[in-house]
């Protein structure tokens, strides 16, 4: 595998974002699937198939930077898909294909604990900053958080983490209230893709997880989203971000956290600040922020085929992406167009949950009542005002367009009759006393009032299947806005 470094040419014209390559890192002997640099920059793990893990270390040489193998850490039987350090740097956390998750002490290149519970691979893991919890999802459809409870042994406090939740399903509106029907919130295995990159916000308050399919209905089609959870609730989604035609495959949160825009927030976060997350599908990138309901940037058709995984850089000036086609897409950000970064130091959620930043609804919103953990869509009235308008203006052109089109269809059919017609009128004039030239005029004639008969068959057509695309489209219920949805909490 190799490292590069992003730079800028071009000062005088147009700044453009570029790399260059830095060092090779050659030990591995099999496909490398997942890389994570440490918080302070000076370690990099890197995982492989085969359960390869490998912890390099860099050292400053006369000539450059160069990566050495600093640790092997061996125990997983099957490949490697996802890594997370610990806030510290003095933990790492794994997912594989043996279906487990380890939390490894590199300091001492030992395992520290095995959590084991996933039936499926273990395709996305993720440390809380805060250090309370760690997180996995996995091919079984299920999204485990496991809670830390040390222990003491001789005096000494010893990290021991707890499966505390596990989401796998969700309730749904159903007609007979007898019943109570529950799908699952995420894909199975035949996701096209071995990643579900799941990330925690850089201040702890939520945690984002990819791979969400959730049907609003037992008899509707399945949407693919990404759903939000709150520190305050880790046991159910509060938040979910539908509209992507891909699974969502991977998340990340900005490290940096940036100055509210507005003071009145249209969101559904309760911050003082305003935190940014890109979602990528397997075939696009959504960015969203915190403070706005709609992506504030969508970027689609970068690669021939999957994304694998997104990175943002610590000054939240670039954000990458790889792809299963063997390139690399860095996109760059204006001076200051994300916003004006600010420091979380002193903002960071409270190891309290109860203090925590909370999901909240606007007094504009209108929340349809659930029970039994269901989602619901919260969508404002100025919002559907303006979407039934606009719909309703769409109808008409599009109905409009419909008609003009079609009149144009059937516009030359009718000129070329009348020309016939015409021509035909001339020919019985001059002709009138030639019998035998009277028959073929006869049959033209005849041609003549056939076509007009199917001209005027064809305008009846037209016209009818103008009116019966009127009747469909203002019957057609409107499209699902791309929206979140949240659960009433």
């Amino acid at each position: 595998m190799s490292l590069f470094s992003a730079s800028l040419i071009g000062e005088k014209q147009k700044k453009i974002p570029t790399a260059s390559y830095q060092n090779s890192l050659s030990y591995h002997g099999s496909a490398v699937n997942i890389l994570r640099f440490s918080p302070c920059g000076e370690q990099l793990a890197s995982g492989a198939d085969g359960g390869e893990l490998i912890i390099w270390k860099l050292h400053t040489t006369e000539t450059g930077q160069a990566w050495k193998v600093l640790k092997n850490l061996s125990f997983h039987r099957k490949d490697v898909l996802d890594l997370q350090w610990s806030t510290d740097g003095a933990f790492l956390l794994s997912g594989s294909v043996d279906n487990s998750c380890i939390i490894w002490d590199v300091n001492k290149g030992s395992v520290l604990q095995i959590l084991d519970a996933h039936f499926h691979y273990v395709q996305g893991v993720a440390w809380d900053p805060l250090s309370k919890y760690v997180a996995s999802i996995s091919s079984d459809r299920t999204c485990r958080i496991y809670a830390n409870r040390p222990t003491k042994s001789k005096g000494v406090e010893k990290m021991n983490y707890v499966c505390q939740h596990v989401i796998t399903k969700a309730g749904q509106h159903s007609t007979d209230d007898s019943k109570s029907a529950k799908n699952h919130l995420f894909h199975d295995e035949t996701l096209p893709s071995f990643f579900r990159r799941l990330a925690w916000s850089p201040d702890g308050s939520f945690l984002l997880v990819p791979a969400g399919s959730y049907k609003i209905s037992s008899t509707s089609e399945s949407i693919n989203s990404a759903y939000l959870f709150s520190r305050k609730d880790l046991s159910r989604p509060a938040l979910q971000l539908p509209g992507a035609s891909k699974p969502v495959v991977a998340v990340r949160f900005c490290p940096l956290a940036f100055n509210l825009r507005e003071s009145n927030s249209a969101g559904f976060f309760k911050l003082p600040y305003r935190l940014v997350f890109a979602i990528a599908t397997l075939n696009s990138l959504y960015i969203y922020d915190t403070e706005s309901v709609p992506p504030i940037a969508i970027l689609a058709g970068l690669h021939y085929a999957a994304i694998t995984d997104i990175a943002w850089s610590k000054n939240a000036r670039y954000l990458a992406l790889s792809s299963q086609d063997g390139y690399c897409t860095l996109v760059e950000f204006e001076n200051d167009e994300l916003g004006m970064p600010i420091s979380l130091s002193g903002n960071k959620v409270s190891k309290d949950e109860n203090k925590s930043p909370l999901l909240t609804k606007s007094e504009d919103m209108i929340i349809e009542a659930s029970t039994n953990d269901k989602l619901v869509t919260a969508e404002t009235k100025e919002a559907d005002k303006r979407k039934t308008e606009a719909e309703t203006k769409d109808n008409k052109t599009a109905i409009n367009g419909s008609i003009a089109a079609e009149s144009r269809l059937i516009e030359p059919e009718r000129n070329e009759a009348e020309s016939r017609k015409a021509e035909d009128g001339k020919r019985t004039t001059n002709d009138s006393s030639d019998t035998a030239e009277s028959r073929p005029m006869d049959l033209d004639r005849n041609e003549v009032d056939n076509r007009k008969i199917e001209t005027e068959k064809i305008q009846g057509k037209q016209a009818q299947s103008a009116s019966s695309r009127s009747t469909a489209i203002q019957n057609k219920p409107a499209k699902r806005r791309i929206t979140p949805m949240a659960i009433d909490p």
